[in-house]
This record gives C-alpha cells, structure tokens and sequence, in this order.
C-alpha cells in the first residue's frame, strides 16, 4: 500500500473508521506515533499523518507534512469501451488503472446488452483502491455514453480496433482516443463509421475477450 485514500486528507486532523479503520489498525495493526501516507485524490499532494488516538471504533490523526508528488504516465489515452457485462468491468479496471489509463467512456453501440447497467459508484471505489497499492496520483476518469454516434459528435481523431493489418503499435504515438468494443465486435454500420486509415489491429490470428483486447491495447500504447 502506497498511501491511504481518505477524501479529508490535507485537514490537520483526520477521523478514520469503517473500512479504513479495519484495515490500519486491525489488519497492518498500525500503533500510537506511527505515520501513515494519505491523498485525497483531488490534488495532486500527499499527505503524512501522525496516529495520535486509537479507540476501539475509530482512530485520530495529525498532520506532520506533505509534498505535491504527481505519479502518471506521460502518454494519455482516452478508451472508449463498449458497454460489457458489468461484471467485466469490475475483474478487470483495476489492471487498467494500474497502466496509466487516463479516461474511459462506456458506450451502449450496436451488439451492447442495454439490460446492462454499469455502476460508476462501485467502479471508482475499486479505483481509489487500485491506486492506493499502485501508487497512482488519481484514478481513471468514468463516463458513460448513450450512443457511438453521440461519443463521436464530441470527439475527434478516434480510432477503431478491429481486425486490421495496420498494426496498432505503428499508430501508438498517434492514438489518443481508442474504440473497443463488446463482446461480438461491432456492426457493419459502425465499421463504415470509421475511415481505413483508422482501424488498427493486433498482429494475432486469435479472437480476443474484450477485456483482454482492452488490457493489451492499452498496455501496447502507454507503455
């Protein structure tokens, strides 16, 4: 664990209980004078916390330092994930974070189940965690989008991934906003959307899941 997220972090004193609590003072059986990195995750500080009372419920902190301390990747990258079981998402969006991944929108397109609901609340709770053990400044920004033909209307220079003989790694310094999509792939109609120039692919003969396209698209252009 690089730090512990608590959104309070930067007040001289800090409260922690719940979860939080459970985990300091129960799991790492943290004690009385020990110091504990913390971020709020809404600057880009870290903040080093003294321990100074422990109940039985609850604990109390004080402020001894902090620093700005930005931890990302230089390269950007926007995905656009047509809309999977939501279970998917879950297994997998800590590995995004993890990558560097700065943004993602979830789009119902064409061959998306529209029974499946994502739940954004529970998704950045999984982040805040991901970055706590990464070490990671933020977390992936969530949105989500009710059409590929809205997604498009606000954003520009998309690309596609598809099956494709323009390797993806020759436009990796190019691609700022990828297309991913759902289990099935995409519809005739969508891939006419899209200008051959801006179809890349992976050199592989095998389907991919769409959470193992998404992991390995992402770590082949970030990293």
């Amino acid at each position: 664990m690089q730090f512990t997220y608590h959104q309070e972090a930067s007040q001289e004193f800090l409260t922690v209980d719940n979860e939080t609590y459970k985990y300091l003072f129960k799991a790492r059986r943290h004690k009385i004078e020990d110091e504990i990195y913390f971020r709020n995750l809404d600057d880009k500080n870290i903040y080093l916390y003294k321990v100074i009372e422990i109940t039985r419920k609850d604990a109390r902190l004080q402020l001894v330092s902090f620093e700005e301390k930005i931890v990302e990747n230089d390269k950007k990258l926007h995905l656009a994930w047509c809309v999977v079981d939501p279970k998917t998402v879950e297994k997998n969006i800590s590995s995004l974070n993890e990558l560097g991944l700065e943004k993602i929108t979830f789009i119902y397109c064409e061959y998306s189940q529209k029974n499946f609901k994502l739940n954004l609340e529970k998704l950045e709770k999984i982040l805040l965690n991901s970055s706590s053990q990464c070490g990671r400044s933020s977390i992936i920004k969530l949105e989500i989008c009710k059409s590929l033909d809205e997604f498009l209307s606000v954003n520009k220079n998309v690309y596609l991934l598809d099956f494709s003989k323009q390797n993806i790694e020759t436009k990796k310094d190019e691609i700022e906003t990828l297309l991913l999509g759902c289990e099935g792939g995409f519809s005739e109609t969508e891939r006419k959307t899209f200008d051959t120039d801006k179809i890349v692919g992976f050199n592989s003969n095998l389907i991919l899941r769409s959470e193992t396209a998404a992991i390995s698209a992402v770590s082949k252009i970030i990293i």
